[in-house]
């Protein structure tokens, strides 16, 4: 039934997605609108193909430090989450902290952020991990305080020390909650690292963008864009096949 469900959803994604291509098209074509301006789907698959080589070392690049700034995100939530969550005081006194982090536009930080560190990699997965830390501690920590209190009451009538709660009871407890927070952290990582290579830096998609930009070339900046997506696509894909071996017992409910 629900793989049924999931081909009919597919199916209309496809549909409509193909009925948006194909109106974008005919719309460009009969407004003859510049490829400046805004180019037509055939031509941005074409822009695909010929840069395939380039977009694919670029794409590289942008891969990897998405990639090791969102784990780093992961390890680093998990670690202040499970510091802070005893300790209810420290989590308030960190709590306006962590809100204040998200509300500086990361475009007039990431500036600061490349001065500091210089236009390498490292910059860029700085940048990675400040979009991504706060989604997936955030919801770490209320996955964390929503742990059934006459659970933990159970175990610590049947003599479980803190530490077997912890990793038996409550860590497991909170995992789908956290997981709904790298999800979302997840789409943001290709995002942070491309916007990190906006600013300054010797390869990747975000450096691709910026010379097709100024070149305008703005076939091969959808191109990019397009590359963008699916890499983010792949990733969020990722992260749902490790939730599903992380809680095998939410598989069996369904």
């Amino acid at each position: 039934m629900k793989k049924s469900v999931n081909t009919e959803r597919n199916n209309l994604f496809l549909i409509s997605l193909l009925v948006l291509v194909v109106g974008c098209e005919v719309l460009i074509r009969i407004l003859e609108i510049p490829g400046y301006i805004l180019p037509a789907p055939t031509k941005v698959i074409k822009a695909l193909y010929s840069q395939k080589e380039v977009l694919f070392s670029h794409s590289l690049v942008t891969l990897f430090e998405a990639l090791t700034g969102f784990i780093l995100s992961i390890i680093l939530a998990l670690i202040i989450g499970g510091i802070v969550y005893p300790f209810e005081k420290v989590k308030k006194m960190l709590y306006p902290y962590l809100l204040i982090s998200q509300t500086i536009p990361l475009i007039a930080i990431a500036p600061v952020i490349l001065i500091w560190f210089g236009f390498g990699i490292l910059p860029k997965i700085i940048i990675v991990m400040l979009i991504c830390t706060f989604p997936m501690l955030l919801s770490f920590l209320g996955g964390l305080e929503e742990v059934d209190r006459e659970i933990l009451d159970l175990f610590q009538v049947m003599g479980a020390d803190k530490k077997y709660i912890f990793f038996k009871v409550i860590l497991p407890s909170s995992l789908p909650s956290f997981f709904s927070g790298v999800k979302i952290s997840a789409t943001y990582s290709i995002m942070g690292a491309v916007i990190g290579e906006w600013l300054g830096a010797k390869s990747g998609l975000g450096i691709y963008m910026t010379r097709a930009i100024s070149s305008f070339k703005t076939d091969y900046l959808f191109a990019a864009i397009i590359v963008v997506v699916i890499l983010s696509l792949l990733i969020f894909k990722g992260i749902e096949c490790v939730e599903k071996a992380a809680m095998p017992w939410k598989q069996l409910k369904k």
